[in-house]
């Protein structure tokens, strides 16, 4: 079993509460299981997570790093399965 920091599940909880994604693909983006962010979420929701001033733009990049992240794992599935069709096509 995995133990992580209290800094990891804090900024898995703010990534939660504020990427505008599912939970199940946060906690599948973060390797962890959609209960235990869940977990988490509820034990650090009333914390205060993001009260420095650069808190906004932290939260702004982190979504977009995910999102980019998500984006490419998109992008990788769309070209393999190009690859196949075209490989699967006699000439």
């Amino acid at each position: 079993m995995i133990k992580h920091t209290e800094e990891f599940k804090q900024e898995a909880v703010r990534i939660a509460l504020t990427s505008g994604l599912p939970r199940d693909r946060v906690a599948s983006d973060l390797g962890i299981g959609k209960s235990t962010l869940g977990k988490w979420v509820s034990q650090y929701r009333h914390s205060d997570l993001g009260s420095a001033p650069q808190a906004d733009l932290a939260r702004e990049n982190e979504r977009l790093r995910l999102e980019n992240r998500v984006l490419r794992e998109e992008e990788r599935e769309v070209l393999k399965k190009a690859t196949q069709l075209f490989a699967s096509q006699k000439p």
